[in-house]
């Protein structure tokens, strides 16, 4: 992505402490326009605080936050108006339709008239729940409520978008269609900043990444630049033998040094029953960098 785009959002020495728990301790990163940037860290990292500091809910200690180039008041709206927050939570009422939920969350962000009749529609239709939209959304699938979650926050247009784990806890065909969505918006302009626990996601469909762990910022580049950083470009061969011993090995030329590999094993005597070859992915770098798996706490 060309360092000439514009930036949506900057997040510069971003400092919070609750109590004695410094939270956030100079979180620094940046979101280009049009980019889908996954925000990433193990539970504590401070990925919870940097969201509910963007969208309003946390004052920092130090530090700022600016939105399309203009600084986000605390307290204020501004131009936090062109932001479009997505909780992990469903933010839903349960005894109103979709549509009725819809109306209502188009009206908080200020849509109103024929604009919030066509966003609605517009809504049901992007999200496949136009044949829903006067059931209550109690009897939503899970899949249909992150959907429409989705939807009452974009109502309004935001230029960008924050989604805190769009798709947890949804089977993999909602999935693909939440991302088929997301893309849509990045699509039509919007700039797309995600946290999330599905490493997969943020491999397969983010521009950039950016790593949080005890309130810093550890790593910010793309999947093939944090390899590099990290892990390097060596593969690693994961040998499991006949008498249930797993072997491994860095190798950096597949071509010749997996030969001369299995020709010496073959020389000891080594009976292989498998072999994997695995290519340094975003896991491995996580690991590399945190020691700890997405999910510990």
């Amino acid at each position: 992505m060309s360092h000439e785009q514009k930036k949506v959002i900057e997040v510069l020495g971003a400092e919070k402490s609750f109590g004695a728990i410094k939270a956030l301790n100079g979180v620094q990163f940046h979101v280009y326009q049009g980019e889908r940037l996954a925000l990433l860290g193990p539970n504590g990292a401070g990925k919870t605080t940097t969201v509910r500091a963007l969208s309003g809910r946390v004052h920092l200690d130090q530090g700022s936050l600016q939105l399309l180039g203009q600084p986000l008041q605390p307290g204020r709206i501004g131009v936090r108006s062109q932001l479009g927050v997505v909780p992990q939570e469903i933010a839903l009422y349960d005894f109103m339709t979709g549509s009725e939920n819809l109306n209502i969350f188009g009206k908080m962000n200020g849509v109103k008239g024929d604009e919030l009749r066509h966003r609605v529609q517009w809504a049901l239709d992007w999200t496949g729940l136009s044949q829903r939209a006067g059931q209550k959304v109690s009897g939503y699938s899970g899949g249909m409520k992150r959907r429409l979650n989705i939807a009452a926050a974009v109502l309004h247009t935001p230029s960008v978008i924050i989604l805190d784990e769009p798709t947890v806890g949804v089977d993999p065909q909602s999935r693909e269609r939440i991302w088929q969505m997301l893309n849509e918006l990045r699509d039509e302009g919007a700039s797309l900043v995600l946290t999330t626990h599905q490493l997969d996601e943020a491999q397969s469909m983010c521009d950039r990444i950016v790593i949080l762990d005890h309130g810093r910022t550890i790593a910010d580049g793309t999947l093939e630049q944090l390899i590099q950083q990290t892990v390097g470009d060596n593969r690693q061969v994961v040998i499991h033998s006949e008498n249930g011993e797993t072997l491994r090995h860095e190798v950096g030329d597949i071509g010749r040094e997996l030969p001369i590999l299995l020709a010496d094993y073959a020389s000891k005597g080594i009976v292989i029953r498998d072999l994997q070859v695995v290519t340094a992915n975003l896991q491995a770098v996580f690991l590399q960098l945190t020691g700890r798996e997405l999910r510990e706490s």
